[in-house]
């Protein structure tokens, strides 16, 4: 076995929990029960890297072996990775019979038609996600196998969720290989990243229920209130205006979790309004602005604000449906006039 394989698998353990480690050789299926049971998994995990080189060695393992025991690794962490949303189109509506073979023909066909020093390995999971591990090379360098790129695709979808490697100039050839290999005709990105690839999986696969903004604060009315009962008035409305900003923000959010959306923007496009006889613009343009928002955890963020006193309840439409407006994607950026106030892209 070559000693750079050797290296890569040594590292591969060492970044598995020592707990988990038997599980996941287990399921990389290169070991056989007998040779997991000569190591002892109790001993530290440098002692128990080496045991399993050991055995690979006679096992005689190369490095697109090695590269599946990675993808089992990030298929039990992906949060140690960032995932972007990717969504792909059709010309038309039709639908067509989904043959991983040939998917798997066209991706390494095209991929290696531009790049020949390049690693290209496929694991089916049960949920019909096609894990992709590809490690990038150059045409003077062998692939490095420690900074791959990854993608989660599911059949039948037109959704892709990548994880790009460190050169984003292979991140247009590794659309290209998609769109081929999938029967599409183009990709884009939906401008939405996270840690937690099931949150976004969540919103594009509309497995998160959102509800939408249907009530508008109003204002406390003023009333006279004796000096004796003002300290008790007060009382009740806070406790009434709290029990209304917890209500309304349970309608706008649901009860349940928020998915952990770390990233999102939109671009916004408005008419500057001003007294005409100022003619502060010669001429009729529009303002036009990015507005990029991040947090370790985006949504749940937004439905803090109302509660915590730093906005009014309901929170902004404008923020409260952008898992909505990231699954319009294609529909918004194809049209040909924007509205004052409202999203042009998510």
């Amino acid at each position: 076995m070559d000693e750079t394989v050797a290296e890569y698998i040594r590292r591969t353990v060492l970044k598995i929990p020592r707990d988990e480690i038997k599980t996941m050789l287990q399921k990389w299926g290169l070991l056989s029960e007998t040779q997991l049971q000569t190591i002892n998994f109790r001993q530290i995990k440098e002692n128990i890297s080496q045991d399993v080189v050991q055995l690979c060695e006679e096992n005689s393992a190369d490095i697109k072996q090695a590269a599946v025991l990675d993808i089992i690794y990030n298929h039990v962490y992906p949060n140690k990775r960032v995932w972007s949303v990717y969504q792909m189109k059709k010309t038309g509506e039709e639908t067509e019979f989904f043959d991983l073979t040939d998917f798997k023909k066209k991706f390494k066909r095209r991929l290696r038609s531009a790049l020949k020093n390049v690693t290209i390995n496929f694991r089916e999971y049960e949920d019909n996600a096609i894990w992709i591990r590809i490690a990038w090379g150059t045409p003077y360098t062998k692939p490095n196998q420690y900074k791959p790129s990854y993608v989660v695709y599911h059949s039948q979808t037109p959704y892709v969720f990548i994880s790009a490697s460190v050169l984003k100039s292979n991140l247009p050839l590794l659309c290209q290989a998609l769109v081929l290999a999938s029967n599409y005709h183009d990709i884009r990105e939906m401008e939405l990243r996270s840690h937690s690839l099931n949150s976004l999986k969540d919103i594009v696969f509309k497995r998160y229920s959102q509800n939408f903004q249907t009530h508008y604060p109003r204002p406390l009315q003023e009333r006279n209130v004796a000096p004796e009962s003002a300290d008790l008035r007060i009382i009740q409305e806070n406790k009434t205006e709290k029990e209304r900003i917890e209500r309304v923000n349970r309608e706008v959010f649901g009860d349940g979790p928020q998915p952990k959306l770390e990233f999102a923007q939109y671009k916004l496009e408005t008419m500057f309004k001003s007294d005409p006889q100022m003619d502060v613009l010669d001429k009729k343009e529009p303002f036009r602005c990015l507005v990029k928002f991040s947090s370790p955890h985006l949504l749940e963020s937004l439905k803090s604000l109302a509660p915590a006193g730093m906005a009014d309840a309901p929170i902004s439409p404008l923020l409260t449906c952008i898992p909505q407006k990231a699954r319009n994607y294609f529909k918004i950026r194809e049209r040909k006039h924007f509205f004052p106030g409202s999203f042009v892209s998510p």
